[in-house]
């Protein structure tokens, strides 16, 4: 590829994940093409997280407001390569996901945010596979329909800086209780270029289907981040306006080619 590529800013939220975090930032030290920098926001760690993160050359921020929401917020004003791109600590990077996610914004001056699925990791095959398509194909599916769109996936996403600045007061950062992945992508998904790259898979740990009271937090979490957002966002109202920028980009399409 002739362009030259943008720098890319890896973000890591983490909370007392060392174990995770290490396996994690070791696939990156394997990368194709080596991110600009890597930011590990810590969330109020009390285990070694942070020595972790130092130990591979990361650049570590602390964030003492609890939450998700808040520390990807916190890593992402932080970051200061042309793209960000996030993971969690618990994520095992392919190794030429931070080289792919370059190109695809290199080649796309229109593409405001990227994402792809993730893949349990530490199930025999298939049933990993399996547990995976199920479990983000029915997030992909509630959440099309409530966004509109595709959302990002939090596991495995990058926004350009630029766009992250305009957005970056509208988020709702201080809500530990927030989806921040779908309260990204309600601000993003009818603003800006975002894509979904089916094959841009990451390796994730199986948290979210481990005990009963974590899968009601997330499902809860999930209504409640799209409760915060309507009327104003509500599906009646993304779905019109959706129809009309598809109709838009076909009709300016048509102009160019005639």
């Amino acid at each position: 590829m002739s362009a030259v590529l943008p720098s890319v800013s890896v973000v890591i939220p983490c909370l007392n994940d060392a174990a995770a975090l290490r396996a994690c930032l070791s696939s990156l030290t394997a990368q194709s093409l080596a991110p600009h920098e890597i930011v590990v926001v810590d969330n109020n760690s009390t285990d070694a997280s942070a020595a972790v993160a130092r130990r591979f050359g990361a650049r570590v921020v602390f964030e003492a407001q609890p939450g998700i929401p808040a520390a990807a917020a916190a890593g992402y004003d932080a970051a200061t390569g042309d793209i960000i791109a996030r993971c969690d600590a618990d994520c095992v990077l392919p190794a030429d996901w931070v080289q792919r996610i370059a190109e695809s914004f290199a080649t796309d001056s229109g593409l405001g945010a990227l994402s792809g699925p993730g893949s349990f990791y530490g199930f025999r095959r298939p049933a990993g596979a399996v547990l995976s398509v199920l479990y983000l194909g029915s997030y992909y599916l509630a959440m099309g329909l409530a966004l509109g769109h595709l959302p990002l996936f939090g596991s495995n996403l990058a926004v350009r800086t630029s766009v992250w600045r305009q957005v970056r007061s509208e988020v709702h950062r201080d809500d530990p209780e927030m989806h921040d992945d779908v309260c990204l992508s309600l601000h993003l998904g009818q603003r800006y270029g975002c894509r979904f790259e089916r094959t841009l898979v990451v390796g994730m740990a199986p948290r979210a289907l481990i005990g009963t009271a974590n899968v009601i937090r997330r499902f809860r979490r999930a209504f409640h981040t799209l409760w915060a957002h309507w009327p104003a966002e509500a599906p009646w109202v993304r779905w019109p306006r959706r129809y009309s920028q598809a109709c838009a980009g076909t009709e300016a399409s048509r102009a160019a080619n005639t």
